[in-house]
């Protein structure tokens, strides 16, 4: 897997204080996509495990990890993902875990990463339906707060 970049200090991709990881990699290419340049999942640096750890280390002083792209679940990125999320959840079992996909979450329900995400905000970015709504880049976009029970991930609540 690639990445384009992380933040270690971030307070507009999720609640509280955050690091965010932008994954390179995405076949949805929506229209009007302000992340043109994570498509590719080519594009970027390689995620090595010094960056792993980077990145885990920042979460130390934070709210939790957030994840973005490109899209973390893009079929490549799918096995890095779900190591990091594992890693991020038995370093940080009380720190919440935020990702941005372009799928639905009826397409992707079944992933094991799902058992490891807090909150995950889906659908494919609508450049013509505009939102004012928190953590979505276009109306059509829906937040779930997931937990995972007994191996099962169950949705909460979607917002």
């Amino acid at each position: 897997m690639n990445y384009d970049r992380y933040y270690t200090c971030d307070l507009v991709n999720g609640e509280g204080i955050r690091v965010t990881l932008f994954v390179t990699g995405c076949q949805h290419a929506c229209e009007g996509c302000y992340n043109r340049s994570t498509w590719d999942r080519k594009a970027g640096r390689p995620f090595t495990a010094d960056i792993e750890a980077e990145v885990l280390n920042a979460c130390a002083r934070h709210d939790g990890l957030s994840l973005s792209g490109g899209d973390p679940l893009h079929p490549q990125n799918r096995e890095a993902i779900l190591g990091l999320c594992r890693r991020f959840r038995a370093r940080y079992p009380d720190k919440t875990l935020w990702m941005w996909t372009g799928y639905l979450f009826e397409e992707i329900a079944d992933l094991e990463i799902l058992r490891y995400v807090d909150v995950l905000v889906d659908g494919k970015y609508r450049q013509d339906l505009p939102t004012v709504k928190p953590w979505r880049g276009s109306d059509n976009q829906r937040v779930f707060r997931l937990a995972c029970q007994d191996g099962r991930v169950e949705v909460m609540s979607v917002f």
